[in-house]
């Protein structure tokens, strides 16, 4: 292992020795359940890991908790749009119920597009599933939201680009 590695490998160990409690706990505390803060721990870690970056962190429990907290984010939002899926799939007669692995695909393509619409705004987001989901014409969905056809071109202008731009940076990373 070359000297770097070694250097930024234990830089992570003695990070991960000095906090890991502390953050377990800080995560336990919010979420009210061990398994689920054990897990976004070792997330958090696992991050810390890939930025390569233990060197240079001045601040470790700030610096770990704005890291756990977007991981948390990220956990309630997933199981809130789970839960919504499961919903709709309720009110579907259970004869026609995708089999267990299509709704695996169902749920991760859904959370996909939920991570590639991350960032946009709550309108721009709306006309863009309008559109892509429910097919409606910008002149249907202008008049659901309430806004002109040109601001609807605009939200799917502005949608579009946000969507290529985070799938070239998933692609990346």
């Amino acid at each position: 292992m070359p000297a770097d590695d070694l250097t930024l490998s234990c830089a992570v160990n003695d990070l991960y020795l000095d906090h890991h409690g502390w953050l377990q706990g800080w995560l336990r505390r919010r979420l009210g359940n061990t398994c689920d803060a054990a897990d976004l721990a070792q997330d958090t870690f696992v991050r810390v890991l890939k930025a390569r970056n233990a060197l240079e962190i001045r601040e470790p429990r700030p610096y770990l908790s704005r890291i756990a907290n977007g991981l948390l984010i990220d956990l309630f939002r997933r199981r809130s749009l789970e839960q919504a899926y499961l919903e709709a799939l309720a009110q579907v007669p259970e004869a026609e119920h995708p089999s267990p692995e299509e709704q695996g695909m169902l749920l991760q393509a859904l959370m996909e597009i939920d991570r590639l619409l991350d960032g946009l705004g709550a309108k721009v987001k709306q006309a863009f599933l309008l559109s892509q989901c429910d097919g409606l014409t910008y002149e249907q969905i202008a008049m659901r939201l309430g806004v002109s056809v040109r601001s609807i071109n605009n939200y799917m202008a502005k949608a579009m680009e946000h969507c290529c731009l985070m799938q070239m940076r998933m692609q990346r990373g």
